[in-house]
């Protein structure tokens, strides 16, 4: 119904905005993402997806049209609310969210606060085949990469290192260089721990 609202900024909060269009004061709901990523502009336009419950209508925006696909991936999902969807989108940004349901990855959609396992695993089986189709990632790609990425956290591991200070690390590493060999990213990641 309501796609995009522009008009003047004001008032910002890391957990909404509100935006004067034409003398009307609209409350949105934003993520930490769309938040970081607005200046102080007095002119801003957000896209936005209106939620209408039987107990109110909220507006949440978002600075790109990306993060509101994703944000609207996420809420077609039994379990998961609007404000979980935007506690997702503040915790990670919209492509690692992406990433992360394209590689299987339930570790990092696990690390998200309120997330537990069965919920981060229906998020994968719920919208990996929508995501692999809607952004055109390659599976083996994304597939070869995690699967570097997790034989080296494992070697780290049994190296003597916590898996939280290894991840970090190597996170790091594949980021940078996705296409290093699992020796290489270890050897990086020996050097950075």
């Amino acid at each position: 119904m309501i796609t995009h609202i522009q008009g003047k900024l004001v008032e910002k909060n890391p957990t909404d905005v509100v935006i004067d269009c034409n003398g009307i004061g609209y409350f949105i709901s934003i993520s930490l993402h769309t938040f970081s990523k607005i200046g102080n502009d007095e002119n801003l336009k957000l896209y936005t997806h209106l939620q209408i419950k039987e107990d109110a209508h909220s507006l949440y925006g978002f600075v790109e049209k990306s993060e509101r696909e994703i944000f609207r991936l996420l809420i077609s999902v039994s379990g998961i609310g609007a404000s979980t969807a935007r506690t997702m989108l503040s915790s990670l940004s919209p492509s690692q969210i992406r990433d992360a349901i394209a590689a299987n990855n339930v570790a990092t959609i696990q690390s998200i606060k309120g997330i537990g396992a069965k919920t981060a695993q229906r998020v994968i089986l719920d919208l990996k085949d929508k995501v692999l189709k809607i952004y055109d990632i390659d599976e083996v790609s994304v597939a070869q990469s995690n699967t570097n990425k997790d034989e080296a956290l494992s070697a780290l591991e049994v190296l003597g290192y916590t898996k939280r200070q290894a991840e970090k690390v190597v996170d790091k590493i594949v980021k940078q260089t996705p296409e290093l060999s699992v020796e290489e990213i270890i050897k990086h990641a020996l050097k950075m721990l």
